[in-house]
């Protein structure tokens, strides 16, 4: 096997599973290498947020999350299944980022509805992150799969940059104009 194009982590939330699996098939089509992380409870976000459980290469990180109100939806949990100090909530917001995050340099696309708010991206960036791109309204499913798929096959086929990517596939509609880019 030659040497991938690209190298994407995919954390996939609860009931994304699906999407997630079309984003993963157009992206090794497209020739990148993906990498796949389910989350069960809060502590396996924050194991991907602190930089503990990522892999050593990774050109992009994809949060694949259903998103509400600026937060990452996440599974209920029996109150007994929690661990020591891990955060109780179905939701995951901008001060758990503040807490948790330390992606130095990572470029994050969270593909969610109302995960591009500007609070929750500015706790990305002061975390760290190169860049987070993320919808910031309510997105739909279908839109936000063909922004996926439009912005890394003008990454990885037509070698645009990030910037040109996002432009390209912010174009495609009305919905897809939802996602927005914010950079350090």
């Amino acid at each position: 096997m030659s040497k991938p194009a690209l190298y994407v982590h995919l954390v996939i939330g609860p009931d994304c599973d699906f999407e997630s699996m079309a984003i993963r098939a157009a992206l090794e089509s497209f020739d990148a290498r993906v990498t796949i992380h389910l989350i069960g409870r809060p502590n396996d976000l924050i194991d991907v947020l602190s930089g503990e459980d990522l892999p050593s290469k990774m050109d992009y990180l994809i949060l694949n999350f259903h998103g509400n109100e600026g937060r990452f939806c996440l599974p209920e949990l029996g109150e007994d299944v929690y661990e020591d100090n891990e955060p109780k909530s179905i939701y995951f917001e901008r001060q758990d980022v503040l807490s948790y995050c330390q992606l130095q340099d990572v470029k994050v696309i969270a593909a969610g509805c109302t995960l591009g708010w500007q609070q929750l991206a500015t706790a990305f960036l002061e975390s760290g992150c190169h860049s987070y791109l993320a919808p910031d309204d309510y997105i739909e499913g279908n839109a936000n799969l063909m922004f996926l798929i439009r912005f890394f096959y003008e990454i990885i086929t037509n070698q645009r940059n990030q910037q040109e990517a996002f432009e390209l596939a912010q174009a495609i509609d009305a919905e897809t104009t939802m996602y927005k880019l914010y950079l350090t």
